[in-house]
């Protein structure tokens, strides 16, 4: 395989502090952006429930199966871990829900996509060091962003985009990406009762696994984590590096795994992203999202002073992306019930004022 572009944009201050890699994880895990996937929606409100995925809990599970699947495909486990840490570092608040609002904000001003801006965060935005803006990360990881692509993932126009594909960590990520978020999706749909445990021998990947009593409904709890654990290892035991026609190697499920895959996705989307419950907490992140967009763009000196400080050279609709994009889940609640009228969390309300991105 071709050697690994670790060249950087800018002279960096620390070039031999730590390997290429290593100095990238070291940025992005201390970046502001990651801490605030803590406070970020996966599937369900952040604020709901303590036992849910958040995106930093999601991001978390997700490095390590790419780290683990990288491993056993002779891969860069390094590459595969840091490209996986960083994915999401763009999602706006509320998840998909919080995507699809901005984007429709935004329609006629270049529309949001959260690959995009999660290169924007680390190219532009995040800024901890006086000689450049953003944390000069390697080309390798900063390509892999690029292309990172999944069902749910359909990265927006940038220079890295060069026509070739990723190395195959970033397949990697994008396949680690899909089985995390389908396994602990399945996972969290049932610990909230919004999934029936009596469908689940409809699925062939959960009958490949499951050992327990034949009626899951009565046995699932005690016999979930060791059912998801197989999942896991048999998807893991059907990947494979394969040269497509174009001539480079592609990290990929068997047909048969692949097939195992498809089905669980489909519902997932059926039974747990359709279950009203949460269409119903969809439309109210929309609307709050909505709003806010609305009301930043209509007066920008509602935004703190330095988000309104750089409209005259970004532009609104930058600023009010970069702004929205960046809050938590209860610091956009908070900024909406304050643009509402309503008395503020002086806690929460001081939070995204404090960090850039």
């Amino acid at each position: 395989m071709s050697p690994l572009d670790c060249s950087r944009d800018h002279p960096d201050p620390l070039p031999d502090a730590l390997s290429p890699l290593a100095l990238d994880r070291q940025r992005i895990v201390h970046s502001a952006a990651f801490r605030r996937l803590m406070h970020k929606t996966q599937v369900f409100v952040a604020l709901e429930d303590d036992h849910f995925r958040t995106r930093m809990t999601h991001t978390l599970e997700m490095a390590h199966l790419a780290r683990c699947l990288a491993e056993r495909l002779g891969l860069n486990v390094d590459l595969a871990e840091v490209v996986a840490l960083a994915h999401d570092l763009g999602h706006p608040p509320f998840g998909h829900a919080g995507e699809q609002a901005l984007s429709a904000c935004l329609k006629d001003h270049g529309g949001f996509e959260h690959n995009a801006h999660t290169l924007r965060i680390v190219e532009e935005l995040e800024h901890p060091y006086p000689q450049f803006r953003g944390l000069n990360l390697t080309r390798v990881v900063r390509s892999c962003l690029a292309k990172h692509r999944t069902p749910y993932d359909r990265p927006g126009a940038h220079p890295l985009q060069d026509g070739r594909p990723p190395p195959p960590e970033g397949f990697v990520v994008g396949l680690a990406d899909r089985v995390s978020f389908g396994l602990h999706d399945l996972q969290d749909g049932l610990y909230a009762g919004l999934l029936d445990a009596a469908k689940l021998n409809e699925l062939e990947v959960w009958r490949r696994a499951y050992d327990g009593p034949a009626d899951a409904r009565a046995a699932w709890r005690s016999h979930l984590r060791p059912t998801i654990d197989r999942i896991l290892a048999q998807l893991m035991a059907d990947v494979a590096v394969e040269m497509h026609e174009g001539g480079y190697p592609v990290v990929q499920l068997a047909r048969d795994a692949e097939a195992r895959l498809a089905e669980l996705d489909t519902f997932l989307f059926r039974d747990l992203y359709r279950h009203e419950r949460l269409v119903r907490a969809d439309a109210d992140a929309k609307r709050v999202v909505t709003a806010l967009c609305d009301a930043y763009v209509a007066d920008p000196r509602r935004l703190p002073a330095r988000y309104a400080a750089r409209v005259a050279d970004l532009g609104v609709h930058r600023v009010v992306t970069d702004y929205l994009a960046g809050m938590t889940d209860r610091y956009c609640l908070q900024a909406y019930a304050r643009l509402s009228g309503a008395a503020p969390d002086a806690r929460v309300a001081t939070q995204a004022d404090g960090v850039d991105a």
